[in-house]
């Protein structure tokens, strides 16, 4: 259970950050050009400083998130499936219809 809701936050946390990132200026303004022009709500310096400190937040939630599932797969996984096997075997015994051949020894002379 724990596992799998960490996995659910690992992939909303991967489309985040993605998200983050290409919302950044770069040289060309790239996805940056659909976030709108209202700067007032991030500030005087606009989302730049906003949205490198929400990368770096969602960067370290995605990294220690990371190292969370790394621990719990780890630390589930030291059983083994053969472990946990049942022998089965798919030898018929014989019964009384059935009769035993003992195979025939060969005798070798012994010379000397």
């Amino acid at each position: 259970m724990t596992t799998s809701f960490l996995l659910i936050v690992q992939i909303i946390l991967v489309v985040i950050l993605v998200i983050a990132v290409l919302l950044q200026k770069s040289s060309s303004i790239g996805l940056g050009a659909y976030s709108g022009s209202n700067e007032s709500v991030f500030g005087a310096k606009g989302p730049n400083s906003f949205l490198a400190k929400a990368t770096f937040l969602i960067g370290f939630l995605f990294v220690s998130n990371t190292i969370a599932l790394g621990y719990l797969y780890s630390s589930t996984a030291q059983t083994s499936v053969v472990d946990n096997m049942v022998e089965t075997t798919n030898v018929v015994a014989p019964t009384a219809t059935t009769p035993v051949v003992a195979p025939a020894k060969e005798e070798t002379p012994v010379t000397k």
